[in-house]
């Protein structure tokens, strides 16, 4: 499920330097399914990163951009196929970047933006080659973004991906801090969100395959892409007979509209861990966070995140999942 990381890009000659982009096959460890970078610098401090995939099939995708306006994370768990992560790595910062520019600063309406940019793009993409390819229509992404500007964090956050943030206790503990919203309906106020918002539709939530999911195919209620669950119109003017809803769409029942969350950096707060959901199926926000804090070199956490990981789920289940550590300095 989970992309490779390409490529280890480190300039300061651009508006902004790309650090991190996922998409073609690395490797800098013996075991082929495992890749992690250990302490690599960037404006505000530290960050480290590591991937572990089940198989080799390639849909998620992450990156991190430097710049004068701050430090960029993304965060793109894919699902139905590689198309929308890959589109939103390369299109929603570009969109971020531009509006920055625009506007001269980093806000909370510069994300709400690019996110709205990026589907509208990604839906033009689906138009133009959906009678070549029409399971791009089925292929959709997560999206989780973060933006270190000045003293503030910007999160965006459509999907149940997930950014913890370590902030230091009077005693020394370390204490977990959730800073992003998901949007799961395994989460009982979301489920209540679609059940107020399609008060007519029984199907609107069902338990399928042990979990809650949105009208009984997909646990995510907000994403980039997954055309076929926001566009009715597609069911009057094609045979969309393969797909596997048990009627045709009336209304959108998913949506791109990322929630938005401030957060203003604090002297005590230390890391933050940028994750998909592969991550927080096995481990606590307060486990995560006490890994990170008992190990500071990044490469012992995240080998110590992953063996945990792999420990409760069981490497014969086939679990993916993404590490994303961050560190910044005060």
């Amino acid at each position: 499920m989970l992309a490779w990381l390409s490529k280890m890009v480190f300039t300061c000659c651009e508006p902004f330097g790309r650090y991190v982009q996922m998409s073609t096959t690395v490797s800098s460890c013996p075991d082929p399914m495992l890749w992690y970078k250990d302490l690599v610098p960037h404006a505000f401090g530290d960050f480290s990163i590591a991937v572990v995939q089940a198989n080799s099939r390639m849909e998620d995708q992450s990156q991190v951009e430097t710049g004068p306006y701050g430090t960029f994370v993304g965060i793109y768990d894919g699902h139905g196929g590689p198309d929308a992560a890959r589109f939103v790595n390369d299109h929603l910062f570009k969109y971020v970047e531009e509006l920055v520019v625009e506007q001269g600063r980093m806000s909370t309406d510069v994300l709400r933006k690019a996110f709205k940019a990026t589907e509208r793009s990604f839906c033009d993409l689906v138009d133009s080659l959906w009678h070549t390819m029409p399971q791009i229509v089925a292929v959709g992404s997560c999206c989780l973004a973060g933006m270190i500007s000045g003293q503030n964090l910007y999160i965006a956050n459509a999907g149940d991906s997930r950014v913890i943030l370590g902030t230091l206790g009077r005693t020394g503990s370390i204490i977990a801090h959730q800073l992003s919203e998901e949007h799961n309906a395994n989460v009982a106020d979301v489920r209540r969100e679609l059940k107020d918002l399609h008060p007519d539709d029984s199907h609107i939530v069902m338990l399928k395959h042990g979990a809650w999911r949105v009208k009984g195919i997909i646990q995510v209620s907000r994403s980039i892409g997954d055309v076929y669950l926001k566009r009715p119109e597609l069911y009057e003017e094609h045979s969309l007979s393969w797909l596997p809803l048990q009627e045709p769409l009336k209304r959108p029942v998913l949506t791109a509209e990322p929630s938005i969350a401030v957060h203003t950096l604090q002297a005590q707060d230390k890391f933050l861990i940028f994750a998909s959901d592969g991550l927080w199926e096995s481990l606590t926000n307060q486990e995560a966070v006490e890994i990170v804090h008992k190990y500071p070199r990044m490469r012992k956490s995240v080998k110590c995140g992953i063996q945990i990981s792999r420990g409760l789920n069981g490497e014969s289940e086939g679990t993916s999942m993404m590490i994303f550590l961050w560190l910044f300095c005060m």
